[in-house]
């Protein structure tokens, strides 16, 4: 496996261009897949993006996204809700079948990591079949456990799929991002279950190095330069029977202070080199 054919850019790996420069960037790079983000999304305009990538010949695997479900106050879960539902519509007008949650850390105050997620399972309920019915499935994103309290309660394979197998597979599912799971000692059985129920909806790629930065959120390294087996982990999600996209999703301000073909080319070879 050598060829560009499965590799997907994510539109924050080189947050420097321009949703144009993007697309350009990756059509004179034969990359046929791009995963995206809301805000810049919109930004520039759905109808307009949806016409961008379409002339290019450019699908979209995975709009990021949706989520933060966790919040205590009604009037703040219904607003979350219909944010949730817009971003569907979204990803539906993309023709992307896959939104990402990032399901929201614990609400200020709180310790009910137990209720937050059953907060989460009921938002889930109530957003799946309006999904369904648009031909998008909501993928929950477990993020390392140093996110828990502000950002996602959901840590680890594990927890995604005991909300996940709650619903239907064609309603929800989990990604899988080498970047927040790679340390799980538990990551190759959640793995497979993901895969014998059809639940891994989204695979992404990002290296961890340390020491992070600070703020952390923009600690994910160039694939390569840190401690995740890309390799092992592509073959373990090809075990369960996935042949779909891989998306690189690097958030690195070094890399977003760089020229945007070069950090292109460059994630491109460090794919073949350490994942195919």
């Amino acid at each position: 496996m050598t060829d560009l054919s499965r590799l997907s850019i994510n539109q924050e790996t080189i947050k420097q261009w321009s949703l144009p420069e993007l697309t350009e960037g990756c059509v004179k790079a034969g990359i046929d897949k791009v995963g995206l983000w809301r805000a810049p999304v919109q930004e520039y305009g759905v109808e307009r993006t949806v016409q961008l990538l379409t002339d290019a010949g450019i699908s979209v695997t995975s709009l990021c996204r949706g989520g933060f479900f966790t919040a205590l106050d009604p009037a703040d879960r219904a607003r979350a809700l219909d944010d949730n539902r817009a971003a569907i519509d979204q990803a539906a007008a993309l023709s992307t079948d896959t939104l990402v949650l990032v399901s929201g850390g614990l609400p200020a105050g709180s310790r009910d990591l137990h209720g937050a997620r059953e907060r989460i399972a009921e938002a889930l309920a109530e957003l799946g079949p309006y999904a369904q019915e648009q031909g998008v499935r909501l993928a929950i994103e477990p993020l390392h456990p140093m996110f828990a309290s502000d950002r996602c309660v959901v840590s680890t394979l594990s927890q995604a799929l005991d909300i996940a197998e709650r619903f239907p597979a064609e309603q929800v599912g989990v990604v899988v991002d080498t970047y927040h799971i790679w340390w799980d000692d538990q990551a190759a059985a959640q793995i497979a279950r993901a895969g014998a129920g059809g639940r891994i909806h989204s695979f992404q790629l990002a290296d961890w190095i340390t020491p992070l930065p600070a703020g952390v959120l923009v600690g994910r390294g160039q694939l390569g330069d840190g401690s995740v087996d890309f390799r092992a982990f592509r073959e373990m999600v090809e075990a369960t029977g996935f042949t779909g996209p891989i998306e690189v999703e690097i958030f690195n301000e070094g890399l977003w202070a760089r020229d945007g073909a070069e950090v292109l080319a460059e994630v491109t070879a460090r794919y073949v080199e350490h994942a195919c």
